[in-house]
């Protein structure tokens, strides 16, 4: 996934959420805005702009906006286009969202993704904030985010932000999250055989299809620390598509890679947790666990994704 919110997570793990942190832009990291205090809302009204933006599509999926280009904005700006019926999100709640991004200037979509963020999350910027911010669940927002609140004059060239574009962000707050937990991995388990030291090891898929759940098997279990919720975590995977049968990214070969466990796809961060330093893994991950079910979202979008992780080390969140 595009890199433009989470800066330590790898290019093929990171969540939608790596692109909505602070300090993550492409180029220099501009300075973040600070956000309001955790138990207060944010004071971010509708305007003409918000109002101005027509979104089209099926909650929870892949929406479409439409609005006069190029817009240009000075000042955060917050519709809800659709009200929820849900109780109002509160700080702290991990909200599961959809985000979608458009460029102000030319209309096109620049990603959209599923992810979980937690509302008042100062690591995040305010113009992805404001979108979960103190309304019910079952919402739809619109946020006109302009440089200032988001990639300043820098941009962000990875997703293709220019130096200082304004963003139009739309927002589906679909539900809190509950802790996802990977079931046991017992048909169908791929054969893994690891090379010698400093060799890529090499996953053949079965010729069945893919499980509908997200499962884990552990292959080897560690008995170093316990990786929790939100650790820094330092690992070697490869990432293989059920799809295609491709590897698509791969630590070995390389340095091992460290991020946080909240920091990429769901389903990857899900089988860390609670696992000891030392293990070896291989899970499954539907798409909808990974990057969504919609094909034309994402380059790994409805697929069907297997990883298989070696847990080097692990660090509580500062």
């Amino acid at each position: 996934m595009n890199r433009a919110m989470r800066r330590a997570a790898p290019l093929a793990l990171a969540s939608a959420t790596a692109l909505l942190l602070a300090g993550c832009a492409g180029g220099s990291e501009p300075e973040a805005t600070k956000t309001p205090e955790a138990a207060a809302c944010m004071d971010v009204k509708a305007g003409e702009l918000s109002d101005g933006v027509k979104v089209e599509g099926e909650f929870a999926g892949t929406p479409t906006a439409t609005f006069t280009t190029p817009l240009e904005a000075d000042e955060l700006e917050r519709t809800i286009a659709i009200e929820g019926d849900g109780e109002e999100t509160a700080a702290g709640d991990p909200m599961n969202v959809v985000v979608t991004a458009f460029s102000g200037t030319s209309g096109e979509t620049l990603f959209s993704q599923p992810t979980t963020i937690s509302v008042g999350d100062e690591q995040v910027f305010e113009s992805f904030l404001a979108g979960i911010d103190c309304v019910p669940v079952g919402s739809r927002t619109v946020t006109i985010a302009p440089a200032s609140t988001l990639y300043g004059d820098t941009g962000n060239e990875t997703i293709g932000v220019a130096a200082g574009e304004t963003v139009v962000i739309v927002v589906d707050v679909v539900e809190v999250q509950e802790p996802l937990t990977p079931g046991e991995w017992t048909e169908n388990v791929p054969e893994v055989k690891f090379g010698a030291e400093g060799e890529a090891p090499t996953v053949t898929l079965p010729d069945t299809e893919p499980s509908t759940e997200l499962q884990m098997k552990v292959l080897e279990e560690g008995d170093g620390a316990e990786v929790k919720a939100g650790d820094s975590v330092t690992v070697q995977y490869q990432g293989t598509s059920w799809t295609t049968g491709e590897i698509f990214d791969q630590s070995y070969g390389g340095n091992a890679a460290t991020f946080a466990t909240d920091g990429v796809i769901q389903g990857f961060g899900a089988a860390l947790v609670g696992q000891k330093v030392g293990t070896k893994l291989i899970v499954t991950i539907p798409p909808e666990y990974a990057y969504g079910t919609d094909a034309a979202a994402h380059e790994l979008g409805g697929q069907t994704l297997v990883f298989l992780v070696e847990i080097e080390g692990t660090e509580a969140a500062s």
